[in-house]
């Protein structure tokens, strides 16, 4: 995970934070969060990520997800939903956004003209079944309505789990 002091445990499912550079209010755009949405659903599809709900607000996105190798597929969700963000932006002619991106570039990103992301994902192991369903209620039901791009997650655990 580079830089990053946080630590992803095994492949069981973790509480993630994605927020964008200087907590832009980007997710308000639709076109942009569909971006998101699209992402989040192809990674299961693909079963490179097992998703158990999601809130997009207007500046950053709470998961909870599990993978083989989870710091990769947040590092590949991040890449791909900036690169395609950001030619959004470029053939929108948003360039007040873009400005703002390429001013809150880290120096050290000398490879790329923008940021959209801040770097990490603050992974919080999910230890049990108690702690998932309440995480799953928080990004559920305790956040805001304003919150609105909620995934519905009718039942997150396996059946071989239900009623245990």
């Amino acid at each position: 995970m580079g830089r990053s002091r946080y630590h992803v445990l095994g492949t069981q499912p973790h509480f993630l934070t994605c927020t964008l550079v200087n907590w832009m209010p980007l997710f308000g755009n639709m076109e942009i969060v569909q971006i998101i949405i699209d992402s989040l659903n192809f990674l299961p599809r693909q079963q490179r990520l097992k998703l158990y709900g999601y809130v997009i607000m207007e500046n950053h996105l709470h998961l909870i997800a599990a993978a083989a190798n989870l710091s990769k597929e947040i590092g590949n969700f991040k890449s791909f939903t900036a690169r395609s963000i950001i030619d959004l932006l470029e053939k929108n002619n948003a360039n007040y956004i873009l400005n703002q991106l390429e001013f809150h570039k880290l120096k050290h990103k000398i490879k790329q003209d923008y940021q959209l992301w801040q770097e990490g994902f603050y992974p919080q192991a999910i230890a049990n079944e108690e702690m998932l369903i309440q995480k799953l209620e928080y990004i559920h039901t305790a956040l805001p309505d304003v919150m609105r791009y909620k995934n519905p997650t009718p039942n997150p655990l396996p059946a071989s789990e239900e009623g245990a």
